[in-house]
């Protein structure tokens, strides 16, 4: 449960998908204008971590690593099917980014038409996909190791952090941006210009928690 909840901790803010690792840029400055869609979007993103980096850890532990299908007979236990793991872990990806899709467009259409192509796009969103290889590099990390994946309750651990980090971000750029449109900004920095310095400086601040010890 410590490891866990270390985990979860360092996900939001130490190893910030945004800030720490730079992935899912696109839809993070294209969606970020408004803090309601951006939250929105952030709770897609985290659903979809949430329901496919335990698929994918038991995809990995159980199917793909060396050895990993001797539950099948001795005949198996020498197959090594780690090739697979882009493919299958963008299969899954998208399944479930396909079920959230239907169900935002269900009982949210607001939301729906706000999100645009974005939503749809969560399945190429590399803050998804990196999260499934980050974890996969996690799962042969010495045990000793504060950001080492030893269960699948830490895998979901990191998946959450990782999304709420991912709104955190979100929601926090979306928020300055609102303000933004009040303020008086040189013309030349208008738009994408001083959002991109807003983003450095949130990542400079971002990078004070990188010396915590969790």
């Amino acid at each position: 449960m410590e490891n866990a909840l270390s985990i979860f901790v360092r996900s939001i803010f130490v190893d910030n998908m945004i800030f720490a690792y730079f992935l899912g840029m696109c839809s993070y400055l294209a969606v970020s204008k408004n803090v309601k869609t951006s939250f929105g979007l952030g709770v897609a993103v985290t659903f979809v971590l949430l329901i496919t980096l335990p698929v994918n850890y038991l995809l990995e532990r159980y199917v793909l690593s060396a050895g990993a299908l001797s539950w099948l007979g001795e005949g198996f236990a020498n197959l090594d099917l780690s090739y697979l793991s882009f493919i299958l872990f963008i299969a899954v990806i998208a399944a479930i980014t396909q079920l959230v899709e239907m169900v935002v467009e269900k009982f949210t259409p607001s939301l729906y038409n706000s999100l645009g192509i974005f939503l749809p796009l969560i399945a190429v969103n590399c803050a998804i996909m990196g999260g499934a290889l980050f974890m996969q590099q996690r799962l042969g990390l010495e045990a000793s190791d504060p950001k080492a994946l030893k269960s699948i309750g830490d895998v979901v651990a990191y998946a959450l952090g990782s999304g709420v980090g991912w709104i955190l971000a979100i929601v926090g750029l979306a928020a300055i941006r609102e303000k933004l449109e009040y303020s008086n900004v040189p013309a030349p920095l208008r738009g994408l210009g001083i959002t991109f310095i807003t983003v450095g400086l949130m990542a400079m601040a971002f990078l004070c928690f990188s010396g915590l010890k969790i």
